[in-house]
Protein backbone atom coordinates (compact mmCIF):
# COMPACT_ATOMS: atom_id res chain seq x y z
CA UNK A 1 0.00 0.00 0.00
CA UNK A 2 2.83 2.54 0.59
CA UNK A 3 4.58 1.25 -2.49
CA UNK A 4 2.44 3.91 -4.64
CA UNK A 5 3.65 6.88 -2.49
CA UNK A 6 1.54 8.89 0.08
CA UNK A 7 -0.62 10.66 -2.38
CA UNK A 8 -1.48 8.32 -4.86
CA UNK A 9 -1.82 5.21 -2.31
CA UNK A 10 -4.67 7.59 -0.10
CA UNK A 11 -6.59 8.67 -3.92
CA UNK A 12 -6.67 4.94 -4.84
CA UNK A 13 -8.47 4.47 -1.27
CA UNK A 14 -11.51 6.75 -2.58
CA UNK A 15 -14.15 5.52 -4.81
CA UNK A 16 -16.54 2.55 -4.28
CA UNK A 17 -18.82 4.73 -1.90
CA UNK A 18 -19.30 7.41 -4.73
CA UNK A 19 -20.10 4.49 -6.92
CA UNK A 20 -22.88 3.24 -4.35
CA UNK A 21 -24.02 6.58 -3.74
CA UNK A 22 -25.48 6.32 -7.39
CA UNK A 23 -28.04 4.06 -6.48
CA UNK A 24 -28.99 6.29 -3.27
CA UNK A 25 -30.39 9.05 -6.02
CA UNK A 26 -31.41 7.29 -8.88
CA UNK A 27 -34.99 8.05 -10.54
CA UNK A 28 -36.50 6.25 -7.99
CA UNK A 29 -35.58 8.57 -5.03
CA UNK A 30 -36.53 11.54 -8.15
CA UNK A 31 -39.76 10.17 -7.68
CA UNK A 32 -40.23 9.66 -3.83
CA UNK A 33 -38.83 12.88 -2.77
CA UNK A 34 -41.01 14.95 -4.90
CA UNK A 35 -44.00 12.93 -4.51
CA UNK A 36 -43.02 13.22 -0.64
CA UNK A 37 -42.11 16.98 -0.46
CA UNK A 38 -45.24 18.00 -2.99
CA UNK A 39 -47.92 16.21 -0.76
CA UNK A 40 -46.62 16.54 2.73
CA UNK A 41 -44.32 19.41 2.56
CA UNK A 42 -41.82 18.93 5.03
CA UNK A 43 -43.05 16.48 6.89
CA UNK A 44 -40.79 13.52 5.88
CA UNK A 45 -37.49 15.29 5.84
CA UNK A 46 -36.80 12.95 8.88
CA UNK A 47 -37.33 9.95 6.94
CA UNK A 48 -34.61 11.10 4.36
CA UNK A 49 -32.22 12.11 7.04
CA UNK A 50 -32.89 8.68 8.92
CA UNK A 51 -32.60 6.72 5.91
CA UNK A 52 -29.23 8.09 4.99
CA UNK A 53 -27.68 7.68 8.06
CA UNK A 54 -28.69 4.04 7.98
CA UNK A 55 -27.27 3.52 4.44
CA UNK A 56 -23.64 4.97 5.71
CA UNK A 57 -23.66 1.90 8.48
CA UNK A 58 -24.76 -0.27 5.65
CA UNK A 59 -22.42 0.50 3.28
CA UNK A 60 -19.56 0.93 5.93
CA UNK A 61 -20.33 -2.77 7.30
CA UNK A 62 -20.24 -3.96 3.08
CA UNK A 63 -16.95 -2.17 2.88
CA UNK A 64 -15.52 -3.30 5.97
CA UNK A 65 -16.25 -6.92 4.76
CA UNK A 66 -14.44 -6.28 1.74
CA UNK A 67 -11.17 -5.26 3.12
CA UNK A 68 -10.93 -7.50 6.25
CA UNK A 69 -12.04 -10.96 4.40
CA UNK A 70 -11.00 -10.49 0.87
CA UNK A 71 -14.13 -11.32 -0.45
CA UNK A 72 -17.45 -10.03 -1.48
CA UNK A 73 -20.81 -10.81 0.49
CA UNK A 74 -22.16 -13.08 -1.66
CA UNK A 75 -19.12 -15.04 -1.69
CA UNK A 76 -19.11 -15.07 2.46
CA UNK A 77 -22.96 -16.23 2.06
CA UNK A 78 -22.32 -18.93 -0.49
CA UNK A 79 -19.27 -20.46 1.91
CA UNK A 80 -21.16 -20.04 5.05
CA UNK A 81 -24.62 -20.21 4.29
CA UNK A 82 -26.71 -23.51 3.72
CA UNK A 83 -27.32 -24.04 -0.25
CA UNK A 84 -30.59 -23.36 -0.33
CA UNK A 85 -30.31 -20.30 1.90
CA UNK A 86 -27.38 -18.92 -0.54
CA UNK A 87 -30.00 -20.13 -3.80
CA UNK A 88 -32.64 -18.14 -2.25
CA UNK A 89 -30.72 -15.35 -1.64
CA UNK A 90 -29.42 -15.27 -5.55
CA UNK A 91 -33.23 -15.34 -6.69
CA UNK A 92 -34.58 -12.57 -4.54
CA UNK A 93 -31.64 -10.23 -5.76
CA UNK A 94 -32.39 -10.89 -8.99
CA UNK A 95 -35.82 -9.74 -8.73
CA UNK A 96 -34.45 -6.81 -6.90
CA UNK A 97 -32.61 -6.21 -9.62
CA UNK A 98 -35.15 -6.45 -11.92
CA UNK A 99 -36.91 -3.66 -9.92
CA UNK A 100 -33.66 -1.47 -9.53
CA UNK A 101 -33.65 -1.56 -14.13
CA UNK A 102 -37.15 -0.86 -13.85
CA UNK A 103 -36.86 2.81 -12.01
CA UNK A 104 -32.64 3.35 -13.73
CA UNK A 105 -34.24 3.11 -17.01
CA UNK A 106 -37.54 4.50 -16.83
CA UNK A 107 -36.23 7.67 -14.95
CA UNK A 108 -33.58 7.94 -18.01
CA UNK A 109 -36.21 7.26 -20.73
CA UNK A 110 -38.00 9.88 -19.51
CA UNK A 111 -34.94 12.21 -18.92
CA UNK A 112 -34.39 11.68 -22.42
CA UNK A 113 -37.86 12.70 -23.49
CA UNK A 114 -37.75 15.98 -21.46
CA UNK A 115 -34.45 16.93 -22.75
CA UNK A 116 -35.21 15.69 -26.60
CA UNK A 117 -38.80 14.86 -26.88
CA UNK A 118 -37.49 11.26 -27.79
CA UNK A 119 -40.39 8.44 -27.08
CA UNK A 120 -40.14 6.82 -23.89
CA UNK A 121 -39.67 3.49 -25.45
CA UNK A 122 -36.87 4.30 -28.32
CA UNK A 123 -35.40 6.69 -25.12
CA UNK A 124 -35.16 3.18 -22.74
CA UNK A 125 -33.30 1.43 -25.77
CA UNK A 126 -30.93 4.50 -25.91
CA UNK A 127 -30.83 4.51 -21.79
CA UNK A 128 -29.08 0.35 -22.18
CA UNK A 129 -26.71 1.46 -25.55
CA UNK A 130 -25.13 4.30 -22.66
CA UNK A 131 -25.51 2.08 -19.70
CA UNK A 132 -23.29 -0.45 -22.17
CA UNK A 133 -20.35 2.07 -22.85
CA UNK A 134 -20.00 3.30 -19.24
CA UNK A 135 -19.74 -0.75 -18.39
CA UNK A 136 -17.05 -0.98 -20.81
CA UNK A 137 -14.82 1.50 -18.92
CA UNK A 138 -14.97 -1.00 -16.36
CA UNK A 139 -12.91 -3.44 -18.39
CA UNK A 140 -10.11 -1.24 -19.17
CA UNK A 141 -9.80 -0.65 -15.38
CA UNK A 142 -11.72 0.03 -12.16
CA UNK A 143 -10.94 3.68 -12.15
CA UNK A 144 -11.86 4.92 -15.44
CA UNK A 145 -15.35 3.35 -14.59
CA UNK A 146 -15.36 5.11 -10.82
CA UNK A 147 -14.72 8.83 -12.69
CA UNK A 148 -17.04 8.62 -15.09
CA UNK A 149 -19.92 7.53 -12.55
CA UNK A 150 -17.82 10.15 -10.26
CA UNK A 151 -18.50 12.89 -13.36
CA UNK A 152 -22.56 11.44 -13.69
CA UNK A 153 -22.87 11.90 -9.96
CA UNK A 154 -21.21 15.60 -10.41
CA UNK A 155 -23.81 16.58 -12.92
CA UNK A 156 -26.49 15.40 -10.72
CA UNK A 157 -25.67 17.24 -7.76
CA UNK A 158 -24.34 20.69 -9.80
CA UNK A 159 -28.28 20.41 -11.18
CA UNK A 160 -29.94 20.11 -7.68
CA UNK A 161 -28.23 22.40 -5.89
CA UNK A 162 -28.66 25.40 -8.78
CA UNK A 163 -32.16 24.49 -8.45
CA UNK A 164 -32.36 24.71 -4.66
CA UNK A 165 -30.86 28.06 -4.90
CA UNK A 166 -33.08 29.10 -7.64
CA UNK A 167 -36.05 27.92 -5.75
CA UNK A 168 -34.75 29.16 -2.90
CA UNK A 169 -35.77 25.91 -0.85
CA UNK A 170 -36.79 27.34 2.54
CA UNK A 171 -34.17 25.39 4.70
CA UNK A 172 -34.80 26.82 8.00
CA UNK A 173 -38.26 25.27 7.62
CA UNK A 174 -36.86 21.91 7.07
CA UNK A 175 -36.25 21.62 10.73
CA UNK A 176 -39.70 21.12 11.71
CA UNK A 177 -39.22 17.93 9.47
CA UNK A 178 -36.93 16.07 11.66
CA UNK A 179 -39.87 15.14 13.97
CA UNK A 180 -40.42 11.90 13.47
CA UNK A 181 -44.78 11.58 12.51
CA UNK A 182 -46.96 11.13 9.48
CA UNK A 183 -49.91 11.85 8.28
CA UNK A 184 -52.16 8.73 7.56
CA UNK A 185 -51.48 5.70 5.72
CA UNK A 186 -50.62 7.09 2.22
CA UNK A 187 -47.57 9.00 4.12
CA UNK A 188 -45.93 5.54 5.09
CA UNK A 189 -46.41 4.29 1.95
CA UNK A 190 -43.91 7.24 0.60
CA UNK A 191 -41.95 6.69 3.85
CA UNK A 192 -40.83 2.84 3.06
CA UNK A 193 -40.79 4.50 -0.33
CA UNK A 194 -37.98 6.57 0.13
CA UNK A 195 -36.01 4.16 2.74
CA UNK A 196 -36.40 1.45 -0.53
CA UNK A 197 -34.84 4.06 -2.66
CA UNK A 198 -32.26 5.42 -0.12
CA UNK A 199 -31.18 1.60 1.55
CA UNK A 200 -30.63 -0.30 -2.06
CA UNK A 201 -29.79 -4.13 -1.46
CA UNK A 202 -28.13 -4.55 -5.00
CA UNK A 203 -25.18 -1.71 -3.89
CA UNK A 204 -25.13 -3.77 -0.11
CA UNK A 205 -23.95 -6.36 -2.26
CA UNK A 206 -21.54 -4.65 -4.54
CA UNK A 207 -19.63 -2.43 -1.83
CA UNK A 208 -18.02 -5.58 -0.50
CA UNK A 209 -16.80 -6.39 -4.03
CA UNK A 210 -15.35 -2.47 -5.04
CA UNK A 211 -12.99 -3.01 -1.81
CA UNK A 212 -11.82 -6.70 -1.73
CA UNK A 213 -8.23 -6.74 -2.61
CA UNK A 214 -8.46 -2.97 -4.05
CA UNK A 215 -5.28 -2.67 -2.20
CA UNK A 216 -3.14 -5.68 -1.03
CA UNK A 217 -3.01 -5.84 2.72
CA UNK A 218 -0.23 -8.29 5.01
CA UNK A 219 -1.49 -7.61 8.26
CA UNK A 220 -4.68 -5.73 10.48
CA UNK A 221 -2.58 -2.05 10.88
CA UNK A 222 -3.05 -1.97 7.14
CA UNK A 223 -6.46 -3.01 7.10
CA UNK A 224 -7.22 -0.39 9.79
CA UNK A 225 -6.10 2.14 8.06
CA UNK A 226 -8.24 1.02 5.20
CA UNK A 227 -11.11 1.08 7.14
CA UNK A 228 -10.48 4.92 8.08
CA UNK A 229 -10.33 5.80 4.36
CA UNK A 230 -13.40 3.72 3.87
CA UNK A 231 -15.16 5.19 6.59
CA UNK A 232 -14.12 8.61 5.42
CA UNK A 233 -15.21 7.50 1.64
CA UNK A 234 -18.92 6.90 3.05
CA UNK A 235 -19.17 9.09 5.20
CA UNK A 236 -18.20 11.96 2.13
CA UNK A 237 -20.03 9.77 -0.58
CA UNK A 238 -23.08 9.09 0.94
CA UNK A 239 -23.23 12.45 2.70
CA UNK A 240 -23.50 13.85 -1.13
CA UNK A 241 -26.09 11.88 -1.74
CA UNK A 242 -28.06 12.95 1.37
CA UNK A 243 -27.89 16.60 0.57
CA UNK A 244 -29.11 15.75 -3.05
CA UNK A 245 -31.88 13.85 -1.84
CA UNK A 246 -33.44 16.26 0.83
CA UNK A 247 -32.79 19.54 -1.84
CA UNK A 248 -35.40 17.30 -4.34
CA UNK A 249 -37.72 17.31 -0.92
CA UNK A 250 -37.02 21.01 -0.42
CA UNK A 251 -37.91 22.32 -3.86
CA UNK A 252 -40.99 19.87 -3.85
CA UNK A 253 -41.80 21.53 -0.46
CA UNK A 254 -41.28 24.93 -1.13
CA UNK A 255 -42.70 25.36 -4.89
CA UNK A 256 -45.46 22.72 -4.76
CA UNK A 257 -46.70 22.29 -1.29
CA UNK A 258 -46.45 26.00 0.06
CA UNK A 259 -48.20 27.31 -3.06
CA UNK A 260 -51.24 24.72 -2.83
CA UNK A 261 -50.04 22.67 -5.65
CA UNK A 262 -50.32 19.38 -3.76
CA UNK A 263 -51.81 17.38 -7.11
CA UNK A 264 -47.55 17.48 -8.33
CA UNK A 265 -47.05 13.24 -7.79
CA UNK A 266 -45.61 13.05 -10.97
CA UNK A 267 -41.84 13.60 -12.71
CA UNK A 268 -43.22 15.25 -15.59
CA UNK A 269 -45.26 17.61 -13.67
CA UNK A 270 -42.37 18.22 -11.30
CA UNK A 271 -40.22 19.71 -14.70
CA UNK A 272 -43.11 21.82 -16.04
CA UNK A 273 -43.49 23.41 -12.72
CA UNK A 274 -40.07 24.10 -12.52
CA UNK A 275 -40.37 25.49 -15.81
CA UNK A 276 -43.42 27.54 -15.61
CA UNK A 277 -42.54 28.81 -12.07
CA UNK A 278 -38.96 28.80 -12.10
CA UNK A 279 -37.46 29.42 -15.31
CA UNK A 280 -36.20 27.23 -18.58
CA UNK A 281 -33.04 26.90 -16.23
CA UNK A 282 -33.80 25.34 -13.91
CA UNK A 283 -36.11 22.65 -15.52
CA UNK A 284 -33.26 22.13 -17.73
CA UNK A 285 -30.81 21.47 -14.76
CA UNK A 286 -34.17 18.85 -13.49
CA UNK A 287 -33.93 16.58 -16.60
CA UNK A 288 -30.09 16.65 -16.96
CA UNK A 289 -29.85 15.31 -13.29
CA UNK A 290 -32.62 12.83 -13.87
CA UNK A 291 -30.66 11.74 -17.17
CA UNK A 292 -27.40 11.31 -15.56
CA UNK A 293 -29.30 9.87 -12.71
CA UNK A 294 -30.47 7.05 -14.74
CA UNK A 295 -27.73 6.52 -16.92
CA UNK A 296 -24.90 6.03 -13.95
CA UNK A 297 -27.52 3.70 -11.47
CA UNK A 298 -28.15 1.94 -14.41
CA UNK A 299 -24.54 0.46 -15.00
CA UNK A 300 -24.13 0.23 -11.44
CA UNK A 301 -26.85 -2.12 -11.25
CA UNK A 302 -25.84 -4.35 -13.93
CA UNK A 303 -22.20 -4.09 -12.60
CA UNK A 304 -23.83 -5.31 -8.96
CA UNK A 305 -26.06 -8.01 -10.72
CA UNK A 306 -22.79 -9.59 -11.98
CA UNK A 307 -21.36 -9.40 -9.08
CA UNK A 308 -24.48 -11.16 -7.01
CA UNK A 309 -24.67 -13.68 -9.30
CA UNK A 310 -20.50 -14.97 -9.50
CA UNK A 311 -20.80 -15.03 -5.77
CA UNK A 312 -23.85 -16.27 -5.05
CA UNK A 313 -23.41 -19.29 -7.81
CA UNK A 314 -20.37 -19.10 -9.42
CA UNK A 315 -22.01 -18.31 -12.61
CA UNK A 316 -21.37 -15.27 -15.19
CA UNK A 317 -23.42 -14.39 -18.15
CA UNK A 318 -22.81 -12.07 -20.75
CA UNK A 319 -23.66 -8.47 -20.24
CA UNK A 320 -25.98 -8.36 -22.89
CA UNK A 321 -28.28 -11.01 -21.88
CA UNK A 322 -28.02 -9.48 -17.90
CA UNK A 323 -28.91 -6.11 -19.46
CA UNK A 324 -31.57 -7.67 -21.21
CA UNK A 325 -33.24 -9.91 -18.54
CA UNK A 326 -33.46 -7.24 -16.23
CA UNK A 327 -34.25 -4.39 -18.82
CA UNK A 328 -37.14 -6.32 -19.50
CA UNK A 329 -39.98 -5.02 -17.28
CA UNK A 330 -38.78 -1.53 -17.49
CA UNK A 331 -39.50 -2.08 -21.35
CA UNK A 332 -42.92 -3.36 -20.74
CA UNK A 333 -43.84 -0.42 -19.02
CA UNK A 334 -42.78 1.67 -21.09
CA UNK A 335 -44.43 0.57 -24.10
CA UNK A 336 -47.59 0.08 -22.58
CA UNK A 337 -47.56 3.99 -21.57
CA UNK A 338 -48.15 3.06 -17.62
CA UNK A 339 -47.90 5.77 -15.47
CA UNK A 340 -43.35 6.42 -15.25
CA UNK A 341 -44.10 8.23 -11.89
CA UNK A 342 -46.07 5.79 -10.17
CA UNK A 343 -44.14 2.83 -11.59
CA UNK A 344 -41.06 4.31 -10.13
CA UNK A 345 -42.68 4.10 -6.54
CA UNK A 346 -44.25 1.12 -6.89
CA UNK A 347 -40.72 -0.46 -7.48
CA UNK A 348 -38.78 1.71 -4.87
CA UNK A 349 -41.53 0.24 -2.31
CA UNK A 350 -40.57 -3.56 -3.40
CA UNK A 351 -36.76 -2.82 -3.29
CA UNK A 352 -37.69 -2.05 0.47
CA UNK A 353 -39.06 -5.61 0.45
CA UNK A 354 -35.67 -7.01 -0.17
CA UNK A 355 -33.41 -4.50 1.63
CA UNK A 356 -33.80 -7.62 4.75
CA UNK A 357 -32.85 -10.23 2.67
CA UNK A 358 -28.95 -8.29 2.29
CA UNK A 359 -28.73 -6.59 5.80
CA UNK A 360 -29.44 -9.82 7.76
CA UNK A 361 -26.45 -12.19 6.33
CA UNK A 362 -24.49 -8.59 6.37
CA UNK A 363 -25.38 -8.55 9.99
CA UNK A 364 -25.39 -11.83 10.92
CA UNK A 365 -21.61 -12.40 9.03
CA UNK A 366 -20.15 -9.13 10.12
CA UNK A 367 -20.67 -9.99 13.88
CA UNK A 368 -19.11 -13.71 13.49
CA UNK A 369 -15.63 -14.01 14.89
CA UNK A 370 -14.20 -16.77 12.57
CA UNK A 371 -15.39 -14.73 9.53
CA UNK A 372 -14.00 -11.01 10.57
CA UNK A 373 -11.47 -11.81 13.11
CA UNK A 374 -10.11 -9.03 15.30
CA UNK A 375 -12.76 -6.89 12.87
CA UNK A 376 -15.79 -8.37 14.33
CA UNK A 377 -18.67 -5.84 14.76
CA UNK A 378 -18.83 -4.35 18.31
CA UNK A 379 -21.99 -5.19 20.03
CA UNK A 380 -23.49 -1.90 19.86
CA UNK A 381 -22.99 -1.70 15.89
CA UNK A 382 -24.65 -5.24 15.87
CA UNK A 383 -27.84 -3.82 18.18
CA UNK A 384 -28.44 -0.48 15.86
CA UNK A 385 -27.86 -2.88 12.89
CA UNK A 386 -30.86 -5.02 14.19
CA UNK A 387 -32.81 -2.30 15.34
CA UNK A 388 -32.15 -1.10 11.61
CA UNK A 389 -33.22 -4.42 9.75
CA UNK A 390 -36.28 -4.74 12.14
CA UNK A 391 -37.38 -1.48 11.54
CA UNK A 392 -37.59 -2.34 7.74
CA UNK A 393 -39.24 -5.59 8.80
CA UNK A 394 -41.58 -3.77 10.54
CA UNK A 395 -42.28 -1.26 8.40
CA UNK A 396 -43.07 -3.50 4.95
CA UNK A 397 -45.42 -6.01 7.50
CA UNK A 398 -47.26 -2.76 7.16
CA UNK A 399 -47.11 -1.88 4.20
CA UNK A 400 -48.68 -5.77 3.16
CA UNK A 401 -51.68 -5.01 6.21
CA UNK A 402 -52.51 -1.92 4.22
CA UNK A 403 -52.31 -2.92 0.59
CA UNK A 404 -54.45 -6.10 1.05
CA UNK A 405 -56.60 -5.62 4.04
CA UNK A 406 -57.71 -2.25 3.82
Amino acid sequence: MQSKGRFRGRIALFGPAFVAAVAYIDPGNFATNFSAGAKYGYLLVWVIVLANAMAMLVQYLSAKVGVVTGKDLPELCREHFRRPVTRGLWVQAELVAMATDLAEFVGAAVGLNLLFGIPLLPAGLITAVVAFAILALEQRGFRRFELAILALLALVFIGFIYDLIVVRGAVPEAISGLVPKFEGPDSVVLAAGIIGATVMPHVVYLHSALTKNRVPTTDDGERRTLLKFARLDVYVGLGLAGVINLSMLLIAAKLFHSTGRTDVDSIEAAHAGLGQYVGGAAALAFAVALLASGLSSSSVGTYAGQVVMQGFIRKRIPLFLRRGLTMLPALVVLALGLPTTDSLVISQVFLSFGIPFALIPLVLLTRRRDVMGNFVNRRATTVVATVIVGLIVCLNIYLLWYTFAR
